[in-house]
Protein backbone atom coordinates (compact mmCIF):
# COMPACT_ATOMS: atom_id res chain seq x y z
CA UNK A 1 0.00 0.00 0.00
CA UNK A 2 1.29 3.24 -1.04
CA UNK A 3 -0.35 6.76 -0.35
CA UNK A 4 1.26 9.28 -2.24
CA UNK A 5 1.00 12.94 -1.90
CA UNK A 6 0.38 15.16 -4.45
CA UNK A 7 -0.85 19.49 -4.86
CA UNK A 8 -3.34 21.36 -7.34
CA UNK A 9 -3.28 24.43 -9.29
CA UNK A 10 -6.10 26.15 -7.27
CA UNK A 11 -3.41 26.01 -4.09
CA UNK A 12 -1.37 28.76 -6.42
CA UNK A 13 -5.05 30.70 -6.89
CA UNK A 14 -6.28 29.34 -10.29
CA UNK A 15 -9.54 28.28 -10.14
CA UNK A 16 -10.50 29.52 -14.00
CA UNK A 17 -8.26 29.36 -16.73
CA UNK A 18 -8.62 32.66 -18.20
CA UNK A 19 -8.25 34.67 -15.16
CA UNK A 20 -5.67 37.52 -15.41
CA UNK A 21 -4.56 37.38 -11.95
CA UNK A 22 -3.18 33.61 -12.46
CA UNK A 23 0.46 32.62 -11.90
CA UNK A 24 2.15 31.41 -14.84
CA UNK A 25 1.94 27.48 -14.97
CA UNK A 26 5.56 27.14 -15.41
CA UNK A 27 5.96 29.04 -11.93
CA UNK A 28 3.11 26.27 -10.42
CA UNK A 29 4.86 23.59 -11.90
CA UNK A 30 8.27 24.65 -10.60
CA UNK A 31 7.34 25.78 -6.68
CA UNK A 32 5.01 22.11 -6.34
CA UNK A 33 8.43 20.60 -7.47
CA UNK A 34 10.31 23.04 -5.17
CA UNK A 35 8.07 22.43 -1.69
CA UNK A 36 8.69 18.39 -2.77
CA UNK A 37 5.40 17.10 -4.21
CA UNK A 38 5.61 14.55 -6.78
CA UNK A 39 2.43 14.80 -8.43
CA UNK A 40 -0.11 17.99 -9.30
CA UNK A 41 -3.37 18.12 -11.23
CA UNK A 42 -4.32 19.44 -13.83
CA UNK A 43 -5.75 22.39 -12.74
CA UNK A 44 -8.83 23.88 -15.10
CA UNK A 45 -8.58 22.49 -18.74
CA UNK A 46 -6.62 25.54 -20.71
CA UNK A 47 -4.23 27.00 -18.01
CA UNK A 48 -1.69 24.54 -18.45
CA UNK A 49 -0.50 23.74 -21.91
CA UNK A 50 -2.87 21.53 -24.11
CA UNK A 51 -0.20 20.29 -26.36
CA UNK A 52 0.89 16.90 -25.04
CA UNK A 53 4.54 17.36 -26.02
CA UNK A 54 4.93 20.56 -24.34
CA UNK A 55 3.30 19.54 -21.15
CA UNK A 56 4.72 16.44 -20.92
CA UNK A 57 8.15 17.61 -21.37
CA UNK A 58 7.28 20.11 -18.46
CA UNK A 59 6.37 17.60 -16.34
CA UNK A 60 9.48 14.96 -17.90
CA UNK A 61 12.05 17.94 -16.78
CA UNK A 62 10.39 18.81 -12.99
CA UNK A 63 9.71 14.86 -12.56
CA UNK A 64 6.21 15.62 -11.78
CA UNK A 65 3.58 12.96 -12.51
CA UNK A 66 -0.13 14.12 -13.66
CA UNK A 67 -2.29 12.81 -11.51
CA UNK A 68 -5.80 14.34 -12.69
CA UNK A 69 -8.08 16.90 -13.40
CA UNK A 70 -11.02 18.66 -12.60
CA UNK A 71 -14.30 19.16 -14.73
CA UNK A 72 -15.46 22.06 -12.68
CA UNK A 73 -18.54 23.59 -14.71
CA UNK A 74 -22.59 23.90 -14.26
CA UNK A 75 -23.95 20.76 -14.54
CA UNK A 76 -26.91 22.34 -13.02
CA UNK A 77 -27.22 24.42 -16.06
CA UNK A 78 -29.01 22.82 -19.52
CA UNK A 79 -27.76 25.68 -20.95
CA UNK A 80 -24.61 25.29 -20.54
CA UNK A 81 -24.54 21.55 -21.24
CA UNK A 82 -21.97 22.68 -24.79
CA UNK A 83 -19.66 23.93 -22.10
CA UNK A 84 -19.66 21.05 -19.63
CA UNK A 85 -18.88 18.60 -22.58
CA UNK A 86 -16.29 20.20 -24.00
CA UNK A 87 -14.64 20.98 -20.75
CA UNK A 88 -14.88 17.30 -20.14
CA UNK A 89 -12.97 16.39 -23.18
CA UNK A 90 -10.13 18.26 -23.21
CA UNK A 91 -10.11 17.17 -19.23
CA UNK A 92 -9.97 13.77 -20.54
CA UNK A 93 -8.04 13.74 -23.57
CA UNK A 94 -4.99 15.66 -21.60
CA UNK A 95 -5.29 12.85 -18.63
CA UNK A 96 -5.56 10.24 -21.13
CA UNK A 97 -2.04 11.73 -23.14
CA UNK A 98 -0.41 11.96 -19.98
CA UNK A 99 -1.25 8.51 -18.53
CA UNK A 100 -3.27 10.72 -15.35
CA UNK A 101 -6.24 8.46 -14.09
CA UNK A 102 -8.24 10.56 -12.01
CA UNK A 103 -11.20 12.98 -13.66
CA UNK A 104 -13.03 14.61 -11.30
CA UNK A 105 -16.44 15.86 -10.88
CA UNK A 106 -17.64 18.92 -9.86
CA UNK A 107 -20.68 21.00 -10.58
CA UNK A 108 -19.56 25.09 -10.46
CA UNK A 109 -20.92 27.46 -7.71
CA UNK A 110 -25.10 28.07 -8.70
CA UNK A 111 -26.40 31.40 -7.67
CA UNK A 112 -29.18 29.46 -6.37
CA UNK A 113 -26.85 28.25 -4.06
CA UNK A 114 -24.29 30.29 -3.49
CA UNK A 115 -25.87 32.36 -0.63
CA UNK A 116 -26.79 28.63 1.98
CA UNK A 117 -23.20 27.09 1.26
CA UNK A 118 -23.02 25.61 4.89
CA UNK A 119 -26.66 25.65 5.84
CA UNK A 120 -28.15 22.51 4.51
CA UNK A 121 -31.92 23.22 6.07
CA UNK A 122 -31.90 26.19 3.88
CA UNK A 123 -30.33 25.08 0.36
CA UNK A 124 -33.32 25.18 -2.54
CA UNK A 125 -33.32 22.19 -4.02
CA UNK A 126 -34.18 20.86 -7.80
CA UNK A 127 -37.62 20.27 -8.82
CA UNK A 128 -38.01 16.21 -9.66
CA UNK A 129 -37.01 16.61 -13.22
CA UNK A 130 -34.29 18.96 -13.01
CA UNK A 131 -32.85 16.22 -10.65
CA UNK A 132 -33.62 13.59 -13.35
CA UNK A 133 -31.71 15.61 -15.89
CA UNK A 134 -28.94 16.46 -13.62
CA UNK A 135 -27.89 13.12 -12.95
CA UNK A 136 -28.55 12.09 -16.19
CA UNK A 137 -25.11 14.88 -17.66
CA UNK A 138 -22.75 13.46 -14.60
CA UNK A 139 -23.97 10.18 -15.37
CA UNK A 140 -23.30 10.99 -18.99
CA UNK A 141 -20.05 12.58 -18.36
CA UNK A 142 -18.82 9.86 -15.94
CA UNK A 143 -19.01 6.79 -18.61
CA UNK A 144 -17.72 8.84 -21.22
CA UNK A 145 -14.75 9.51 -18.83
CA UNK A 146 -14.51 5.50 -17.55
CA UNK A 147 -15.50 3.97 -20.47
CA UNK A 148 -13.99 5.65 -23.08
CA UNK A 149 -11.07 7.19 -21.47
CA UNK A 150 -10.58 4.53 -19.58
CA UNK A 151 -10.40 6.67 -16.60
CA UNK A 152 -10.92 6.41 -12.97
CA UNK A 153 -14.17 9.11 -12.36
CA UNK A 154 -15.09 10.53 -9.09
CA UNK A 155 -17.84 13.28 -7.87
CA UNK A 156 -16.43 15.89 -5.56
CA UNK A 157 -18.92 17.76 -3.47
CA UNK A 158 -18.25 21.45 -3.22
CA UNK A 159 -19.70 24.50 -1.55
CA UNK A 160 -22.15 26.65 -3.90
CA UNK A 161 -23.55 23.66 -6.14
CA UNK A 162 -25.92 21.47 -6.05
CA UNK A 163 -23.77 18.35 -5.19
CA UNK A 164 -22.77 19.90 -1.83
CA UNK A 165 -24.63 18.47 1.24
CA UNK A 166 -24.34 15.12 2.36
CA UNK A 167 -28.30 13.99 1.86
CA UNK A 168 -27.65 15.08 -2.10
CA UNK A 169 -24.16 13.53 -2.52
CA UNK A 170 -26.11 9.95 -0.77
CA UNK A 171 -28.92 10.42 -3.65
CA UNK A 172 -26.59 10.46 -6.20
CA UNK A 173 -24.67 7.28 -5.23
CA UNK A 174 -27.75 5.73 -5.22
CA UNK A 175 -28.67 6.61 -8.82
CA UNK A 176 -25.40 6.02 -10.56
CA UNK A 177 -23.52 2.77 -10.45
CA UNK A 178 -20.42 2.47 -8.80
CA UNK A 179 -18.73 1.09 -11.77
CA UNK A 180 -18.42 4.45 -13.56
CA UNK A 181 -18.79 7.19 -10.37
CA UNK A 182 -16.75 7.05 -7.60
CA UNK A 183 -16.08 9.40 -4.94
CA UNK A 184 -13.30 12.03 -4.66
CA UNK A 185 -13.63 12.77 -0.89
CA UNK A 186 -12.48 16.72 -0.05
CA UNK A 187 -12.14 16.88 3.89
CA UNK A 188 -12.41 20.54 3.80
CA UNK A 189 -15.99 20.83 1.69
CA UNK A 190 -17.12 18.10 4.18
CA UNK A 191 -17.02 20.25 6.86
CA UNK A 192 -17.82 23.45 5.21
CA UNK A 193 -21.16 21.42 3.94
CA UNK A 194 -21.53 20.82 7.99
CA UNK A 195 -21.48 16.87 7.30
CA UNK A 196 -18.23 14.43 9.00
CA UNK A 197 -15.66 13.58 6.68
CA UNK A 198 -14.73 10.63 8.94
CA UNK A 199 -18.22 9.29 9.29
CA UNK A 200 -18.58 9.34 5.80
CA UNK A 201 -15.72 7.44 5.25
CA UNK A 202 -16.18 4.88 7.72
CA UNK A 203 -19.60 4.52 5.51
CA UNK A 204 -18.08 4.73 1.72
CA UNK A 205 -14.48 3.88 2.05
CA UNK A 206 -15.45 1.14 -0.64
CA UNK A 207 -16.39 4.07 -3.19
CA UNK A 208 -13.31 6.40 -2.38
CA UNK A 209 -10.75 6.60 -5.10
CA UNK A 210 -9.21 9.87 -4.43
CA UNK A 211 -8.81 12.20 -1.99
CA UNK A 212 -8.14 16.25 -1.42
CA UNK A 213 -6.68 17.11 1.60
CA UNK A 214 -8.28 20.42 2.78
CA UNK A 215 -8.16 22.35 5.94
CA UNK A 216 -10.97 24.66 7.16
CA UNK A 217 -10.91 27.04 10.28
CA UNK A 218 -13.96 26.75 12.08
CA UNK A 219 -13.99 30.41 13.23
CA UNK A 220 -14.05 31.79 9.63
CA UNK A 221 -16.57 28.83 8.61
CA UNK A 222 -18.88 30.15 11.49
CA UNK A 223 -18.56 33.73 9.95
CA UNK A 224 -18.85 33.14 6.31
CA UNK A 225 -22.25 31.11 6.87
CA UNK A 226 -23.50 33.52 9.27
CA UNK A 227 -23.10 35.79 6.86
CA UNK A 228 -23.50 34.29 3.78
CA UNK A 229 -20.32 35.16 2.06
CA UNK A 230 -19.96 34.26 -1.65
CA UNK A 231 -17.42 31.25 -1.58
CA UNK A 232 -14.30 33.00 -3.36
CA UNK A 233 -14.54 35.96 -0.87
CA UNK A 234 -14.60 33.13 1.59
CA UNK A 235 -11.38 31.91 0.23
CA UNK A 236 -10.10 35.31 0.21
CA UNK A 237 -11.25 35.11 3.94
CA UNK A 238 -8.74 32.48 4.75
CA UNK A 239 -11.51 29.69 5.21
CA UNK A 240 -9.23 27.16 3.95
CA UNK A 241 -5.93 27.21 6.22
CA UNK A 242 -2.63 25.33 6.73
CA UNK A 243 -3.49 21.68 7.04
CA UNK A 244 -3.30 20.74 10.57
CA UNK A 245 -4.35 24.05 11.49
CA UNK A 246 -7.70 23.86 11.29
CA UNK A 247 -11.28 21.36 12.18
CA UNK A 248 -9.93 18.31 9.89
CA UNK A 249 -8.75 15.37 11.87
CA UNK A 250 -6.59 14.44 9.34
CA UNK A 251 -4.50 11.53 12.13
CA UNK A 252 -7.45 9.73 11.68
CA UNK A 253 -8.08 10.40 8.20
CA UNK A 254 -5.37 8.63 7.81
CA UNK A 255 -5.65 5.63 9.99
CA UNK A 256 -8.95 5.17 8.33
CA UNK A 257 -7.47 5.72 4.57
CA UNK A 258 -4.93 2.62 6.58
CA UNK A 259 -7.20 0.33 7.35
CA UNK A 260 -9.06 0.34 4.18
CA UNK A 261 -5.85 -0.60 2.30
CA UNK A 262 -5.82 2.97 0.00
CA UNK A 263 -3.65 2.77 -2.81
CA UNK A 264 -2.86 5.79 -4.44
CA UNK A 265 -3.09 9.54 -4.56
CA UNK A 266 -3.67 12.02 -1.67
CA UNK A 267 -3.80 15.91 -3.30
CA UNK A 268 -3.55 18.86 -1.31
CA UNK A 269 -6.11 21.84 -2.36
CA UNK A 270 -5.59 24.98 -0.19
CA UNK A 271 -8.07 27.19 -2.17
CA UNK A 272 -7.10 30.38 -2.28
CA UNK A 273 -8.06 34.57 -3.25
CA UNK A 274 -4.88 35.08 -5.90
CA UNK A 275 -4.85 38.56 -5.12
CA UNK A 276 -4.54 38.23 -1.13
CA UNK A 277 -2.39 34.80 -1.63
CA UNK A 278 1.30 35.53 0.21
CA UNK A 279 3.13 32.90 -0.50
CA UNK A 280 1.41 29.71 -2.11
CA UNK A 281 4.74 28.26 -2.12
CA UNK A 282 5.32 28.18 1.74
CA UNK A 283 2.10 27.44 2.60
CA UNK A 284 2.82 24.21 -0.11
CA UNK A 285 5.76 23.24 2.31
CA UNK A 286 4.32 23.52 5.05
CA UNK A 287 1.17 21.69 4.10
CA UNK A 288 3.64 18.92 3.25
CA UNK A 289 5.78 18.80 6.25
CA UNK A 290 2.32 18.90 8.40
CA UNK A 291 1.63 14.78 6.23
CA UNK A 292 4.99 14.12 7.24
CA UNK A 293 4.93 15.07 11.07
CA UNK A 294 1.71 12.58 11.23
CA UNK A 295 3.43 9.86 8.89
CA UNK A 296 3.20 10.15 5.47
CA UNK A 297 6.14 8.61 4.04
CA UNK A 298 5.34 9.69 0.65
CA UNK A 299 5.26 13.18 1.97
CA UNK A 300 8.68 12.99 3.44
Amino acid sequence: MTIKIGNAPCSWGVEFADDPRNPSWERVLDECRDAGYRGIELGPVGFMPEDPAVLGDALAARELELIGGVVFRPFHDPAKWDDVKDGSVRTCEALKAHGARHLVLIDSISPRRAPTAGRPGEAEQMSSSEWTDYVSKIRDIARMGTEEYGLITSIHPHAGGFMDFEEEVERLLGEVDASILKICLDTGHSIYADFDPVAFMDRHMDRISYMHFKDIDPEVRKKVVANRTDFYEACGDGIFCNLGKGAVDFPTVKARLEAAGFDGWCTVEQDCDPDKAQSPLDDARDNRTYLQSIGFEDAA
